[in-house]
């Protein structure tokens, strides 16, 4: 076996791919030959470290130094510094760039300190298409424990008493779930992982699939020897060919090596993995329609019960878990339902994957112990808002779930809080958002999407969700009418109470939760006309100070219409009929003569 006295790893997840970490990697393989370095030092390639907003990223181990937004030009000093001479790159560091003990780079970065990772626990550890990193860090254990010392109710039980709750929605019981369809008595079932991941700005899922897609591999064979199914099916986005990839080659090297196939590991257990690609249908997300496209048909959801644990895929017992679900039962299995129940809140067990996005400094991945307060996610691992802007609020949940003010920015986050403040914990999405964000607008946003997606099936999500949009189009023009608060709110309530799946059920929650904590706004663009924000473009005038206004004429030089007209040594005045409120002007004008009313 082949030592080296060094370890770079290099992230190849979708982000830093796309800012060229592959490149980054061959330029180091060419100076690591330049140098004579090829058989000291191994490059590997990883999936997502989490901290996206600083990528690309390059560690390097023994000293676990991490470096980020490394560029090609950077790995000059990076090979010839650090691995030929033995200095830190400081400039590169993360976190305290002056820092003196640099020994523990990764582990001192706040962004990294504070959580606790189970379900990316190899995430930027290993390289995802190498099967023997995998096994190297305990992979395919759980596997041989459960299929060698285990009966299927005895996995079952162990998975009901560690707490785990479904990670991409509602929140259902793993274990439970898994306990109805192993009691159904049939010729075939089935084990079915959702992989689609169609919230805005969510991308948990990605990560593991991109990073450690053995251990999806090893969760749903055990799975489906607890539940007593032979056949698999991932449900993925086409839109995830980096994910896609590496599950083919992990499928691949699986089978290989026995641990999928007619014979598992030599102990007569059956099991094969298939994968399916998703053409991007947010409804998909619901269970019973992702069933249904899997089976060739368009992906609408049906009525339940009959539950998929009944009849589900071709109308055999089915069970249904999202990645970040599975990511963590091999580790339940090893270390114990215990030891998992003792992670996170009495009725919200372990931890939970988060995307962080909107108005924050650290975008990203982040895993924290359930319970863990919002104030602690955005500000002591997102590192606060971008500017010394105000916190305004997070939507959790995507376009099912609500927005929480900060008001209630001290609350911990587990399934109950989120949905007493009416909001979800959803698969995972997080966008935080700022003071100059208009609550109204957001609304409008979120609703946009849900009208889009929806499969069109039941007239309660297929009308009236296109209803309210139509109702928060008027408002956020100026046009709206004395009533129309009164009439979105009705009408949201009623299709939370009767649309047919999911979607069309949570589609009204961010008009509720904004209704509740940010009615104000609603009245203000109503009533007064006025967007508080100053977001909606219709209630907006850009004016010029005749005070300050220098005649410079530089604002008409940006301005897009030529709306903006004046002469030498007389304030320039602007054609607010041919305005399109684009705020460049504004931009431009070193007197700040120019408002935003």
């Amino acid at each position: 076996m082949q030592l080296y006295r060094a370890h770079v790893l290099v992230c190849a997840g979708t982000g830093c791919t796309s800012s060229n970490s592959l490149k980054i990697m061959e330029e180091m393989e060419t100076l690591l030959k330049d140098n004579s370095l090829e058989s000291e030092i191994k490059i590997v390639k990883t999936g997502c470290f989490g901290l996206c907003a600083e990528g690309p990223i390059v560690v390097v181990y023994p000293e676990g130094a991490m470096y980020t937004r490394v560029g090609v030009a950077d790995v000059k000093d990076i090979v010839e510094e650090h691995l030929l001479k033995g200095r830190i790159v400081k400039r590169l560091l993360a976190g305290e760039k002056e820092a003196e003990d640099i020994s523990k780079a990764l582990e001192s970065v706040d962004f990294f300190k504070r959580q606790h990772r189970i379900a990316l626990r190899n995430c930027g550890r290993i390289n995802p298409e190498n099967i023997d990193e995998y096994i190297a860090f305990d992979g395919y254990r759980a596997l041989e424990k459960v299929l060698t010392g285990m009966t299927p109710k005895a996995v079952i039980d162990t998975i009901k008493r560690s707490g785990l709750r479904g990670r991409g929605g509602g929140g259902f019981p793993t274990g439970i779930k898994w306990e109805f369809a192993a009691k159904q008595v049939s010729d075939q079932k089935y084990v079915c992982c959702n992989a689609d991941e169609g919230d805005p700005g969510a991308f948990m899922d990605r990560s593991v699939l991109e990073g450690d897609p053995h251990s999806l591999i090893e969760a749903m064979s055990i799975a489906g020897y607890a539940i007593g199914a032979t056949e698999g099916f991932i449900y993925v986005r086409a839109e995830y060919p980096i994910a896609v990839k590496r599950l083919q080659i992990a499928i691949g090297q699986a089978k290989e090596y026995g641990i999928l196939g007619d014979n598992v590991l030599g102990t007569g257990h059956k099991f094969d993995l298939e994968i399916r690609l998703g053409a991007g249908a947010f409804v998909c997300g619901e269970e019973t329609a992702l069933m249904t496209s899997i089976e060739g048909h368009r992906g609408e959801p049906r009525p339940r019960p009959p539950f998929p644990a009944v009849k589900g895929l071709w109308q055999k017992p089915t069970i249904l878990n999202n990645v970040e679900t599975y990511a963590n039962i091999p580790v339940i299995i090893l270390e114990g339902a215990e030891w998992f129940a003792s992670i996170g809140t009495e009725k919200s067990k372990g931890t939970k994957v988060f995307a962080l996005g909107g108005k924050i400094n650290n975008t990203g991945l982040v895993e924290v112990p359930m319970g863990t307060t919002l104030r602690e996610v955005v500000y002591d691992i997102g590192g606060g808002i971008p500017k010394g802007k105000k916190f305004k609020a997070a939507q959790t949940g995507g376009p099912s779930g609500g927005c929480i003010p900060v008001s209630h920015l001290d609350t911990p986050i587990d399934y109950d809080s989120l949905i007493a403040l009416g909001s979800m914990m959803g698969s995972g999405g997080l966008i935080v958002m700022d003071e100059d964000n208009c609550m109204v607008d957001i609304a409008k946003f979120f609703l946009e999407f849900t009208v889009d997606e929806s499969c069109g099936k039941c007239p309660p999500c297929r009308i009236g969700t296109k209803r309210m949009h139509e109702i928060l189009e008027r408002i956020t023009e100026g046009k709206g009418e004395d009533g129309d608060i009164e009439k979105l709110e009705l009408l949201a309530k009623n299709i939370k109470a009767s649309a047919l799946c999911g979607l069309g059920q949570t589609a009204p929650n961010p008009i509720l939760s904004t209704l509740k904590y940010f009615r104000d706004e609603y009245e203000a663009h109503v009533y007064q006309k006025k967007c508080p924000s100053g977001v909606c473009k219709s209630m907006l005038q850009y004016t010029i100070d005749a005070a300050r206004c220098k005649s410079c004429g530089l604002c008409t030089k940006v301005c897009p219409m030529n709306c903006i007209s004046g002469e030498k040594k007389v304030p320039y005045v602007i054609d607010q009929s041919k305005c399109a409120k684009c705020g460049a002007c504004m931009e431009k004008c070193p007197f700040k003569a120019i408002a935003k009313i």
